[in-house]
């Protein structure tokens, strides 16, 4: 029997948001227990080494200061992750649960990466069938090799005028999943990178009704349902497992997220209890966990307040940009990501991007042939959205206008076919190929071109002329193109025969 097989999903039910707003969401019990042995100023005859930061460099603790050095503190700590049950740091992790509507959190330190890897290798193991969303994060791929599991991939809806890859549609998920009935797992991206999502209600049912498990990659969404004008958080809506990158949009630090199971999912749980603390590290950073807890508070407690008031900056700056000579904004269910077509302004986007950055000191989040996308981060002001209008505008009178560019967009790649599985591809023996001879041998490295961000070419698939001549259409296209070896394209990495 598949690993996946006998995990049966339960229907979705109900779950109430009064949860973040109950009493307990008041405290941040392990930010709270790191603060009090800081204030302690305890003898430390244990690692880390910088000894609270009198070992520190100078130069690291002048722009630190000592605060962050008095709690970086070990794993196993009396009175913070060690002690009578709950410790602070199992509270901690029982209120984001509690929060999110989940049956159990865990907080990672390694990303959603972490997530990603620790889900393949919980739900999808060896020779286990998997349907991923095509335009997946690679560390589902990456998960997929370290698991064993074989992939099918369902197409999500195409933006043609932009290159812009959408979510998976109920209508296709029940396609792919009357086409390969083996499939007991589904993993899809919600929201996209662009702010969009999937109806994960429809999919969740849809998902249930095939007896599979319904995983969310909700990373971009960590700040889902803590506002009535964001999406409903996906737990809430069937989704069995979630991801969330809370770094990303609810303020923690970088390299932190969360990974929820659903209430009622206990074997789903017990598996991944036992892959996630295979794949975190015995050291986790005191730093990234407090900030996870600090973040889900903020949520609980202030998320109205706070993201209502990054909403109406958003609303603001889109309204500053639409009005833009050759600006078009793309409407989001996310607010929050504000995508702006610059396709009118004549201009190239790199361009435009670089006038930004080095004349202005504005950093988009992405940059591709026909977009510029701009992420609103927690606290920024009216007068800083200003800013950015202001300099995008000036960027556009700075850049000289292209008239004879177009901005070409290639058509959304079709699927390859797979031939056998990424764990097989990246373990077995590879060569390098000239691009001609390539034709017909199975890929051993994945090529995702940006945009659409939809990789066309990953691990263990057979690769067809049609498949290098998108390659090359995407790259004459000015797409940039991700994971490939030579960048030029003129010769790939397929397994040796």
């Amino acid at each position: 029997m598949h690993v996946a097989a006998h995990l049966t999903a339960a229907p979705a039910r109900e779950a109430s948001t009064s949860a973040s707003a109950s009493p307990a969401q008041h405290r941040a019990p392990y930010l709270e227990a790191l603060a009090a042995h800081g204030q302690r100023k305890p003898g430390r005859m244990h690692v880390p080494g910088h000894g609270g930061g009198s070992g520190a460099d100078p130069a690291l603790l002048a722009l630190l200061g000592d605060a962050p050095f008095r709690v970086d503190l070990p794993r196993d700590l009396s009175g913070v992750d060690a002690g009578p049950s709950p410790t602070p740091y199992d509270q901690a992790e029982e209120l984001a649960a509690a929060a999110h509507g989940a049956g159990r959190t865990w907080f990672l330190t390694n990303g959603a990466t972490q997530g990603n890897h620790a889900i393949c290798l919980a739900l999808a193991g060896d020779g286990a069938r998997v349907l991923v969303q095509r335009n997946c994060h690679g560390s589902v791929v990456d998960g997929l090799v370290l698991s064993g599991a074989e992939p099918a991939y369902a197409l999500p809806e195409y933006d043609a005028r932009l290159g812009i890859a959408g979510p998976v549609t109920p209508a296709t998920l029940r396609a792919a999943l009357a086409e390969d009935r083996r499939i007991a797992v589904v993993v899809l991206v919600s929201p996209t990178y662009y702010g969009e999502v999937a109806d994960v209600a429809a999919c969740a049912q849809v998902a249930h009704e095939a007896g599979a498990v319904l995983v969310v990659d909700g990373a971009w969404g960590p700040h889902f349902g803590f506002h009535p004008a964001l999406p409903q958080c996906p737990l809430r809506l069937g989704a069995d497992v979630l991801l969330t990158s809370t770094h990303k949009h609810a303020g923690s630090l970088t390299q932190s997220a969360m990974l929820h199971v659903a209430p009622g999912r206990e074997a789903i749980q017990a598996r991944l209890e036992r892959s996630v603390r295979m794949l975190r590290s015995t050291s986790p950073s005191s730093l990234l966990l407090a900030s996870l807890d600090a973040s889900r508070r903020q949520l609980a407690l202030r998320g109205g307040r706070v993201l209502g008031d990054a909403i109406a900056v958003a609303a603001r700056l889109r309204e500053r940009l639409a009005a833009l000579p050759g600006c078009a904004v793309r409407d989001a269910a996310d607010p929050l990501r504000v995508a702006v077509d610059i396709r009118g302004t004549g201009a190239a986007a790199e361009a435009l991007a670089e006038a930004l950055r080095d004349g202005h000191d504005v950093h988009p989040e992405l940059v591709t042939p026909t977009c510029l996308l701009f992420v609103v981060p927690l606290g920024l002001t009216p007068d800083g959205a200003d800013d950015v209008a202001d300099a995008l505008a000036a960027a556009i009178a700075e850049t000289a206008s292209v008239t004879d560019r177009l901005y070409p967009v290639v058509g959304a790649p079709a699927l390859p076919a797979v031939a056998i599985s990424p764990r097989a591809a990246f373990l077995g023996a590879t060569e390098v190929v000239p691009r001609t001879a390539a034709v017909g041998r199975i890929c051993a490295e994945a090529i995702s071109a940006y945009p659409p961000g939809i990789p066309l070419l990953l691990p263990g698939e057979r690769i067809a002329a049609v498949d290098v001549d998108a390659l090359l259409a995407m790259r004459a296209a000015g797409a940039r193109l991700h994971g490939a070896a030579d960048p030029q394209l003129s010769t790939l990495t397929v397994v040796a025969e």
